[in-house]
């Protein structure tokens, strides 16, 4: 651990010296507030304990969430921010539990290209020499692309719940478009649902277990009919959808392929990724070659809503650093006020890992 609070520290200093100011967010967090954003299946990830006084809490499993709370509290604009410290996640066998982290916010109302364009041209600077591929997204544009399909409000909304759980996002397409097992179990479904009505249907299947009411089994009856009434998400868009998360190519090239498409709904978004790109031109980032990578960051990643980034050692381990765009959570930590916000951590064991393995 020691090389690895070496490089921290000297990670942290040029964080400083880039304008930076330091925090140091609680070790213990409200478990509320996380399972708020995340709902329970956090628990599976954080390690949680009780306190007589302050009631359920967290040991910390990331610092952004705390970060962004403290700036909507009080902080000034623009903010910059970093900071350093252990954070702790259940993880596998293989993978540390407890691990440090060293990272840089940005709170800003300036253009968010400029913003974006400074954090990841910070990150490269910092992480020269370490023989990392750099690698960048946009959920912005995977999410405009799924709110232009051609379906209900309620299909949208579940595809965007479960954009960040690639095989289920894609066994959920498979059934709107009347493909595949699910969709043949839903059917089985509905039609037994339109067999009876709802009351017979819930004496029928006996003593009634479980928090839910007969309103509730009512209600959520009445979505599944619904549901089942909508057209299927045409096979043009579908396929377009998938063509769009499966495309890697450099960032250039990756904004070209998607104008070709000719997607209205994603235009705005990769208008951005255009401004995006000369920003980061700018900031002496070829783009003709940066790896642009549609579906980055949608397993470990489900706060950012924009420009997301990641620099990698090797596929096969996870990334020695990542970050993006997160304007949206400011918005549900601010009570009512929002403020653009992008940033990004480093992993300094794996940077130490990879020292000793040289």
């Amino acid at each position: 651990m020691s090389r690895a609070e070496d490089i921290s520290a000297a990670l942290l200093a040029q964080m400083l010296d880039a304008g930076a100011q330091r925090v140091t967010p609680d070790i213990l967090q409200p478990a509320e507030t996380l399972l708020d954003l995340y709902g329970e299946d956090i628990r599976a990830r954080a390690y949680v304990t009780h306190d007589p006084a302050l009631g359920e809490m967290m040991l910390r499993p990331d610092f952004t969430v705390p970060v962004v709370q403290a700036h909507m509290a009080d902080g000034a604009e623009p903010a910059r921010y970093a900071y350093s410290g252990a954070v702790f996640r259940k993880q596998s066998a293989s993978r540390a539990r407890e691990y440090l982290q060293v990272g840089y916010e940005l709170f800003a109302r300036d253009t968010a290209a400029q913003a974006d364009a400074e954090v990841f041209a910070l990150f490269a600077r910092l992480l020269e020499g370490h023989a990392l591929r750099p690698v960048t997204g946009d959920m912005g544009i995977v999410k405009a692309a799924v709110l232009g399909l051609s379906t209900t409000e309620r299909r949208r909304a579940a595809l965007l719940r479960h954009i960040w759980r690639p095989k289920r996002f894609r066994a959920l397409l498979e059934r709107m478009r009347g493909q595949g097992p699910l969709a043949a179990d839903r059917a089985a479904l509905v039609d037994r649902l339109r067999a009876a009505p709802v009351a017979e249907l819930i004496a029928e299947a006996g003593p009634q277990l479980g928090l839910r009411g007969a309103d509730e089994i009512a209600a959520r009856v009445a979505a599944l009919l619904e549901d089942a009434s909508a057209a299927p998400i045409p096979d043009d868009q579908a396929q377009a959808l998938e063509a769009l998360l499966s495309l890697a190519a450099p960032a250039r090239a990756a904004l070209a392929q998607m104008r070709g498409m000719g997607w209205a709904a994603i235009t705005p978004a990769l208008d951005r990724l255009e401004a995006r790109l000369a920003a980061l031109d700018a900031k002496g980032i070829n783009t003709e070659t940066l790896p642009f990578e549609a579906s980055f960051g949608r397993t470990n990643m489900e706060y950012y809503d924009g420009f997301v980034f990641g620099f990698l050692a090797r596929d096969d381990l996870p990334p020695v650093a990542t970050g993006g765009r997160y304007d949206a959570l400011t918005a549900v930590l601010g009570q009512g006020r929002a403020i653009p916000a992008v940033g990004g951590v480093i992993r300094p064991d794996m940077l130490a890992a990879l020292e000793d393995a040289q």
